[in-house]
């Protein structure tokens, strides 16, 4: 039987949700699985709410629609959940996982999960750490090293070799941007709270 994941990722455009998405896509499809990555937006601009979605499976995957039930949703800016629709739809025994420096716990009553306990929240300061390795509050590439920890989805060292090459690729005369954003996956892999 195929084992399907699908992760919801809500941020804000300049985030880098839609970056994050493709990224793991890329690095599931060369791990040898069957994925989807894909942004939903209209005219937003920098700021306003943005959704990307990833689906990764070990057979060929053939929805082609948008997330309404994901196994995991990622918040890469924490103001997002007081909005109730952040977790709706979330499978049983799913997580969440917040760029907060809240605790696990807390952060279950502010999105108001206390009454589903098969839930499992996770937080990590993605911010902070993104400031710390590139200098800029982007907090994408941590969010998937402590998606990525948190989930199990990926065997990390591979994963890392795969953000090498496609960070390089894309900041390509920036080597220190590259070498950031991949101490920023690093260190949030490491740093995740789990509840």
């Amino acid at each position: 039987m195929a084992t399907l994941t699908e992760i919801r990722w809500h941020g804000r455009g300049g985030q880098g949700a839609k970056t994050a998405a493709l990224l793991l896509a890329e690095a599931a499809s060369e791990a040898g699985l069957h994925v989807q990555g894909f942004p939903e937006y209209g005219p937003e601009r920098m700021g306003a709410p943005v959704f990307a979605y990833n689906r990764l499976s070990d057979e060929p995957i053939f929805l082609h629609c948008h997330i309404s039930r994901p196994s995991v949703v990622a918040v890469l800016d924490p103001t997002l959940i007081k909005d109730p629709g952040v977790a709706a739809g979330l499978a049983d025994g799913g997580v969440v996982v917040v760029n907060s420096t809240a605790e696990p716990e807390t952060m279950r009553g502010r999105l108001r999960l206390d009454g589903q306990p098969e839930v499992r929240v996770a937080t990590v300061d993605a911010s902070g750490i993104s400031m710390d390795c590139i200098g800029q509050a982007i907090p994408n590439t941590a969010m998937m090293g402590a998606v990525i920890r948190v989930t199990g989805l990926l065997e990390f060292d591979r994963f890392m070799e795969v953000a090498r090459r496609l960070l390089g690729e894309k900041f390509r005369a920036r080597p220190a941007l590259v070498d950031g954003n991949l101490k920023a996956i690093r260190r949030a892999y490491g740093e995740v709270a789990v509840g």
